[in-house]
């Protein structure tokens, strides 16, 4: 089974702040530095560093070579990522001194994917292949649905929130992980069980994993459900913890783990990227996730 990630690569600017800036404010950084990153690279790495073979699509701008010399480090299949003129996708990355972080997203060119592109690389792809998606690039309506046409199973991270998903069919998504805020958008819940029941009931095929931050993370399908706690760590950026969450969940399906197994294996491999700066460079490998106790 083959992974593609139809995804973001993005550079992440970062400023270490005192908190987050207000309306109005004016406020002097203690720091910048410049990182890769983008949900879809962060996970792509993710699942790489897991151990899984990647195929990573998208499109990067003219300050991109960065991104396509991480996925070759690390061993991403890089045939589908396409440089065009014009400024590549990228973030502006406030992290507190709680070490909590507020994202501002430039897509760039993340937006500029045509049909023609994704019919491209979808043609190599079909029944049996696993597509990963994120909501950081245009296009995903056609995506998802030129993918479920040839059989792929979806897995998406459906962030940010925005008016794209209202069309998106969501009924063609296989494994849905969502965190609060996204779970919050998508039911009109606010308590995790509630988000869970209605994932459950509107999309009773799917499995949902959903992440609660320092509450750890849930699991439902339709046969059962599943908690486990965040491992406790000092944390100085929590940056890509989802994606790296995301990643090695992706890891533990395509080996077949249990869910219980894979939530466990996910939850030490984000907790160990909280203990470190930047996006891509706090993404563990599989080794050091065993080890971490």
């Amino acid at each position: 089974m083959r992974v593609l990630n139809f995804g973001s690569l993005n550079v992440d600017y970062v400023y270490q702040v005192d908190h987050m800036a207000r309306e109005g404010e004016t406020q002097r950084a203690a720091g910048r530095e410049a990182f890769p990153g983008g949900k879809g690279l962060n996970q792509s790495v993710a699942a790489a560093r897991a151990g899984v073979q990647v195929c990573h699509a998208g499109l990067i701008g003219d300050d991109g070579q960065m991104l396509l010399d991480v996925c070759r480090e690390n061993g991403i299949d890089t045939r589908f990522i396409r440089a065009i003129d014009g400024p590549g996708g990228h973030t502006i990355i406030q992290i507190d001194k709680n070490a909590q972080n507020s994202i501002l997203l430039y897509p760039g060119s993340n937006g500029a994917l045509t049909e023609d592109f994704v019919d491209e690389v979808l043609s190599h792809f079909g029944r049996g292949d696993t597509l990963l998606l994120q909501n950081e690039v245009n296009l995903l309506p056609y995506i998802i649905d030129r993918a479920h046409e040839k059989g792929l199973t979806i897995v998406l991270n459906p962030s940010p929130i925005n008016e794209t998903l209202a069309s998106c069919d969501l009924s063609k998504v296989s494994v849905f992980f969502i965190n609060e805020i996204e779970g919050g958008a998508i039911s009109g819940a606010h308590d995790p069980e509630k988000i869970l029941d209605h994932m459950l009931k509107t999309y009773p095929d799917a499995r949902t994993v959903l992440t609660l931050g320092g509450a750890g993370s849930c699991f439902c399908d339709a046969h059962s459900r599943i908690h486990q706690a965040a491992f406790p760590v000092s944390a100085v950026d929590t940056t890509a913890a989802g994606d790296t969450f995301t990643g090695y969940c992706v890891y533990g399906m395509l080996k077949g783990l249990a869910w219980a197994e894979t939530l466990e294996l996910a939850a030490r491999a984000a907790a160990l990227s909280v203990t470190r700066k930047g996006a891509v460079p706090s993404i563990p490998y599989l080794e050091e996730v065993l080890n971490f106790t």
